[in-house]
């Protein structure tokens, strides 16, 4: 029950913050710079772009969002609307960068949860290898894992930010995982 009353007042949250959005409020900018700014870096990193792109490509999101507010139909579309303002942005940049590498995505978002450093220790390092197999995948693939598992995503969401289809979200979603779980092993021959 604590879930869906959250749940109820972010979605009130967004659709207050879209109306106000459209109005041209500038307060309403501001909240929805806050809001965006960080998951999106955040989302670029976790992309493998650099720190200087990411920085770049958050920015073209907020004036592409700004340029283009009249297309957003309501605050419940607002979360998937903006991801999918930057997965456009981000395919666009590695399509004009086609020779560029993939950054490695090592270090980023490591939470800390209280653990014995001890303990740790092996975590990080499976933490360090499954973000390296991500930062492998091809863009599709890379894209749905952080979309949906790093994102937080509901797979609704993250197949509309992606634009494609539930089934076809799923489906890229389902070749990350098959190619992820041949990747990445424990020490012992497991898989994580």
């Amino acid at each position: 029950m604590e879930y869906s009353d959250s749940s109820d007042r972010l979605e009130q949250r967004r659709n207050s913050l879209a109306a106000r959005l459209k109005a041209g409020n500038r307060a309403a900018a501001v909240e929805f710079v806050d809001i965006y700014y960080r998951q999106l870096y955040t989302f670029f990193r976790r992309l493998g772009h650099s720190n200087q792109a990411s920085e770049d490509l958050t920015q073209e999101c907020f004036l592409a969002a700004w340029q283009h507010i009249g297309q957003l139909r309501s605050g419940k579309t607002l979360n998937s609307w903006m991801y999918r303002i930057a997965a456009n942005a981000s395919k666009l940049y590695w399509r004009g960068h086609k020779y560029n590498k993939a950054v490695s995505i090592e270090g980023i978002d490591v939470p800390d949860d209280g653990e014995p450093v001890s303990d740790k220790t092996g975590h990080q390092e499976q933490l360090g290898q499954l973000k390296n197999a991500v930062a492998e995948l091809p863009i599709k693939l890379r894209q749905a894992v952080v979309l949906h598992y790093m994102q937080h995503l509901t797979i609704a969401e993250a197949a509309d930010a992606a634009g494609v289809r539930c089934g076809t979200f799923k489906s890229r979603l389902n070749r990350a995982l098959k190619n992820l779980k041949g990747r990445v092993v424990s020490e012992d021959g497991e898989l994580l």
